[in-house]
C-alpha cells in the first residue's frame, strides 16, 4: 500500500490548495493543523470542506510542538513525505510577538525532522519564504545569495529551519528541500495579507493603509503556480537543495493598488502612512534553477490573478458574512 503524504498546516491557505491538488491526483493525504486563532479558525475549517469527501484523507488537530502527539502519528501511519507549511506567518506581527514565531516555527520545526530521521522518511519539503533574503542589494534574489541579514524575526526564524534542515541532511542523509515562497496570494488568502485587506477596505470605501510612497515592490505569486511548484518538488530526489518560488515580475505598491481599484470599479482612499520596521523595499527571485530542475513556470499575471481572488472574495464573503464580517475592520 502506498506511503501517506503528511501535510502540516494543510488548513490554512496554501496547505489547502495543495491537498486539492493532491487528492484530485488520488494521493494519500494527511492534514496536521492546530486551527489556532491567528485568523478565524472558521475560516480553515471552510478550507478543507471538501477534503472530507475523499475517503483517501484524514485530519488530525494537533501541535506541531507535542512531540508526543507527532511521535504517535508516524506510529499510525507510513509517511513518504512530509510537506512541512504549519508556522506563524507575517512579518509585522512576529515583531510585536517573536517569542511564538521562534516556539513553533523553529522548535515545531526541529520536532518534525527528529521524527521524519527516526521514521526514515523519503523526502521533507520545508515552506520557507522571501523573508530570508530581507534587503538583498542584488535582484534577482537567487538562492546563491547570502542570506545573513533577515529584517524580522519570521525571517529569522524561516532561515533558522532552512539551517536545521541543511544540519539533519547532513547528519542523517534525509533528503531535504527548501521551497523559498514570494509573496503568495490567490483565493483563500489569509484576512491580513495586503491583496485581501486592500480589496475588503476598497469594497467598503474605507481608507487603506498605504506605506511609503509606493515604490515599494513585491513578486506576487499566484497559489497555483506555487501548488505547481511543491508538486514538482514532491517528485523530485534531491540530497538538499533550496529552490525559489516566485512569479520574478516585482509589481509596486502604487501599480498593486491601483489595478485592484480599476477591477473593483472604485478609486481607493489612500491613508499615507511611514514605511513600518521590518518591511523590505523589493523581493523578487530568481527562478532559474526552479525552471532548470523542475520545470516550474509561473502562468498566472497580477491582473488575472487579481481578478481570480476578487470573483472568490465576492461569492465568499456573501455566502458566509458572518464567518468574515469580524475581520472587516
Amino acid at each position: 500500500m502506498s506511503a501517506y503524504i503528511l501535510v502540516t498546516g494543510g488548513a490554512g491557505f496554501i496547505g489547502s490548495h495543495l491537498i486539492d491538488r493532491l487528492l484530485s491526483n488520488n494521493r494519500k493525504v494527511i492534514c496536521v493543523d492546530n486551527l489556532n486563532d491567528f485568523y478565524n479558525p472558521g475560516i480553515k475549517k471552510l478550507n478543507q470542506e471538501q477534503h472530507f469527501n475523499y475517503k483517501r484523507f484524514e485530519f488530525h488537530q494537533g501541535d506541531i510542538r507535542d512531540a508526543d502527539f507527532i511521535n504517535k502519528l508516524f506510529q499510525q501511519y507510513e509517511f513518504g513525505t512530509i510537506v512541512h507549511l504549519a508556522a506563524m506567518a507575517g512579518v509585522r506581527p512576529s515583531i510585536e510577538n517573536p517569542m511564538i514565531y521562534t516556539d513553533i516555527n523553529v522548535t515545531g520545526t526541529q520536532i518534525l525532522l527528529e521524527t521524519a530521521v527516526k521514521y526514515q522518511v523519503k523526502h521533507f519539503l520545508f515552506a520557507s519564504s522571501s523573508s530570508v533574503y530581507g534587503n538583498n542589494e542584488k535582484t534577482p534574489f537567487s538562492e546563491e545569495d547570502r542570506v545573513d541579514f533577515p529584517l524580522s524575526p519570521y525571517g529569522a526564524t524561516k532561515k533558522m529551519g532552512e539551517l536545521l534542515c541543511y544540519t539533519y541532511h547532513h547528519l542523517y542523509q534525509l533528503p531535504v528541500s527548501c521551497l523559498r515562497f514570494f509573496t503568495v496570494y490567490g483565493p483563500r488568502q489569509r484576512p491580513e495579507m495586503a491583496i485581501h485587506k486592500f480589496v475588503r477596505m476598497i469594497l467598503n470605501k474605507e481608507p487603506i493603509p498605504f506605506f511609503g510612497d509606493g515604490d515599494t515592490a513585491r513578486d506576487y505569486t499566484f497559489v497555483s503556480d506555487i501548488v505547481n511548484g511543491i508538486i514538482a518538488t514532491m517528485d523530485q530526489t534531491n540530497d538538499f537543495i533550496i529552490y525559489n518560488l516566485g512569479n520574478s515580475d516585482p509589481i509596486k505598491l502604487s501599480e498593486l493598488v491601483q489595478t485592484i481599484g480599476e477591477i473593483c470599479g472604485k478609486t481607493p482612499i489612500l491613508d499615507q502612512q511611514d514605511m513600518p520596521a521590518g518591511d523590505v523595499i523589493q523581493t523578487y527571485a530568481n527562478i532559474e534553477r526552479a525552471r532548470k530542475r523542475l520545470g516550474y513556470e509561473p502562468i498566472t499575471d497580477i491582473k488575472t490573478g487579481l481578478r481570480e481572488f476578487i470573483k472568490w472574495y465576492l461569492e465568499i464573503s456573501q455566502k458566509h458574512k458572518k464567518l468574515y464580517e469580524i475581520q472587516t475592520t
